[in-house]
């Protein structure tokens, strides 16, 4: 799939140049056709996120689990339907070997899932309970009954939750709401951490640009990374899934262009800029360490993420992670002791604050991820 999009972008790269010899407008028109368009794209997403019927069909609540955040939106999960109950199983393929040797992001992102497929039941009149099921690699399940309808707050708040990659505008959170944050993100086995004291926020931005630096020093990481990039409408919706360049503020670009700037522009300064400005407008961080270093308490830490997530999107808050500190494990021990957990290992790092709603990223549809 890498090679073949490269071939494609060295040929329209030569395309390209012929025309512009030629003539410039006949190379815009070569290098910026099929790249589809964002009112077809919004429609798209927006379909895949469309509000639940009173009574939806297992695969329509399945739908709403994979809006769940997930590393590199890879979308690393696969859902098994059995007598009253769903299965979430991970999907080893869409694996992330690079940021995430030894699966962590992976079980966080079937947490996160999972929590969206409780909530999702609950308010339509299945609820059940989360059970982390060992054999195996280990997965999820979702065991369901039958109950009265129980809507609630962070269910509404499941198709428009987003990972808010932008400035936010600097203006700091109540202490209700705070504690509205940390009330809902209670999950057992996990705790969390929010810092807005603005010198340590200083310092984990310090720490999040070290271990940016020493990730973009990697050629491999670089690659995994690029590979999950779509530049362009089209790309992001045949796909469905992947990171859409343009949901972090850049514009549609051909794929072949898309990849020769980035190449061109993805470097370390760039981008600590870009994140230091990014911390420096939040309102605050949080951090969430699990009890224990297994893929049970991961999938719990990716619960109490996506409630804190969700409720944050019910309060009008937007956030999104800064995980390097946590990816880069020599970084680890030192964010440990800022927040007062030393010996143990931080899991995730949101950042919360007020800021703009940007174009959604795309999701499989149910139909793909589940049996």
């Amino acid at each position: 799939m890498t090679r073949s999009s490269g071939a494609m972008g060295r040929r329209a790269l030569l395309i390209g140049g012929a025309a512009v010899v030629a003539g410039g407008a006949g190379a815009a028109w070569v290098g910026t056709r099929n790249m589809g368009s964002m009112g077809e794209y919004d429609a798209s997403v927006a379909q895949l996120r469309s509000v639940l019927s009173a009574q939806p069909a297992l695969t329509d609540l399945v739908r709403y689990a994979t809006l769940a955040p997930n590393g590199h939106n890879t979308q690393p999960w696969r859902f098994r339907f059995s007598e009253g109950k769903i299965d979430i199983l991970p999907d080893i393929a869409r694996r992330t070997p690079v940021v995430d040797p030894d699966d962590h992001h992976l079980f966080v992102s079937l947490g996160g899932a999972a929590e969206n497929l409780a909530l999702a039941g609950a308010a339509r009149g299945r609820p059940g309970e989360v059970i982390f099921t060992p054999g195996g690699l280990g997965g999820i399940a979702f065991a369901y009954g039958e109950a009265p309808p129980a809507s609630s707050a962070l269910f509404d708040a499941i198709p428009v939750r987003q990972s808010t990659r932008a400035d936010y505008d600097g203006r700091s959170v109540s202490v209700v709401d705070l504690n509205a944050l940390a009330t809902a993100a209670q999950i057992p086995g996990v705790d969390v951490l929010l810092v807005t004291d603005r010198s340590k926020i200083d310092q984990v931005r310090d720490l999040v640009i070290q271990g940016n630096t020493k990730q973009l020093e990697d050629a491999a990481f670089v690659r995994e990374l690029k590979s999950w990039i779509r530049f362009n409408p089209l790309q992001a919706m045949s796909s469905g899934d992947g990171l859409f360049s343009v949901a972090s503020g850049n514009p549609p670009l051909p794929t072949w262009l898309g990849s020769t700037m980035f190449d061109a522009t993805f470097k370390p300064k760039a981008e600590n800029d870009k994140y230091a400005s990014q911390l420096n407008t939040s309102a605050g961080i949080a951090v969430f360490v699990g009890e224990r270093e297994d893929r049970d308490h991961w999938t719990r830490v990716g619960r109490s993420s996506q409630r804190f997530a969700l409720q944050a999107t019910a309060l009008g808050l937007k956030c999104s992670y800064i995980n390097q500190p946590v990816e880069v494990a020599g970084l680890r021990p030192e964010l440990a002791s800022l927040i007062g957990m030393a010996g143990r290992r931080p899991d995730l790092i949101m950042r919360f604050g007020y800021g703009p709603t940007l174009p959604y990223s795309a999701r499989r549809p149910a139909s793909l991820v589940s049996a």
